[in-house]
């Protein structure tokens, strides 16, 4: 088990560290489908949590394996991956990546003056935003963010995979 849960952690880290930087490289990032490339890029990464369990269920537990098995291996699988992936965007933060947080807020006040909210509501929230760029230059903060970003797909890819893959005993 320990053997396909680091390979295959690596790999979607490889592929999710991997789409990041090559967001980064052109130096000019687009908010609108940076999101969604991101995310897509995510699932196509973490669905080696779906393969793993099965190889793993098929090759090794004679085709049996109990909900909670899986869901560790999956568990583990997403928390190698997303280690990797924030540990890229430090390297990113920290290089080609420095002016991020202020396009980000700038990009997000030109979002806001385009709604419906009045001045005062869209102040408000433009300080919310200066508030957490503040808080946001703690690592620990930054890293929380960063996992918040990825580990929650990895935990729905986990419990749709073990849920789909989970099986008693085989009847032969």
């Amino acid at each position: 088990m320990k053997k396909i849960v680091l390979t295959l952690g690596i790999i979607a880290g490889i592929i999710v560290s991997a789409m990041l930087f090559i967001s980064f490289i052109g130096g000019t990032i687009d908010f609108e489908s940076g999101k969604v490339v991101g995310y897509l890029t995510m699932i196509i990464a973490l669905s080696t949590i779906f393969f793993g369990i099965k190889a793993y269920r098929d090759k090794h537990l004679n085709g049996a394996i109990k909900f909670g098995k899986a869901f560790k291996m999956g568990l583990y699988i997403s928390l190698i991956a997303s280690t990797m992936y924030v540990i890229s965007w430090f390297v990113i933060i920290n290089t080609s990546g420095k002016n991020f947080i202020n396009d980000y807020h700038k990009y997000s006040v030109e979002q806001l003056k385009k709604t419906d909210l009045s001045e005062e509501e869209i102040e408000l929230k433009i300080q919310e935003m200066k508030d957490f760029q503040e808080l946001y230059k703690n690592p620990v903060v930054m890293a929380g963010v960063t996992y918040l970003e990825i580990l929650p797909v990895g935990l729905i890819i986990t419990l749709l995979s073990a849920s789909i893959l989970r099986r008693k005993k085989v009847s032969q």
